[in-house]
């Protein structure tokens, strides 16, 4: 089992993230704002983060880029509607380990939920 947070301003997205996540073993946090999730990972372990780009506030990249230069490690996963190249290139620079488009194929998501979870807890040991 993992803790997933995952920061989603769509409430129908959230909710579907967080009813099967919860169903594949996994414990979930869902956050509408960069910043809720930035003060929760102040004091909350977070195993994957699943971020959108485009978010009411601070944006997920700009997300991303806090949460790196605090020194957090966790695998994050953008999965956001923007699918040009140049942000998906941008955005693995700034330090995403995955990045999927919406709409997207549940198990697909799940699977590469897993992944990343493995070489995560590969690099830990």
């Amino acid at each position: 089992m993992a803790r997933i947070f995952v920061v989603e301003d769509e409430v129908l997205i959230s909710t579907m993230l967080q009813i099967n996540l919860s169903r594949s073993g996994h414990e979930v946090s869902c956050f509408g704002t960069a910043e809720a999730m930035l003060d929760a990972v102040a004091t909350q372990v977070c195993d994957i983060l699943l971020l959108d780009i485009m978010l009411p506030g601070m944006d997920g990249d700009e997300a991303l880029q806090v949460l790196r230069k605090a020194g957090h490690r966790m695998p994050v996963m953008m999965l956001t509607a923007r699918q040009d190249v140049g942000t998906k290139v941008g955005t693995l620079q700034n330090g995403a380990d995955d990045y999927v488009t919406k709409p997207f194929d549940l198990n697909e998501l799940l699977a590469r939920i897993e992944a990343l979870l493995r070489r995560h807890q590969t690099e830990q040991q």
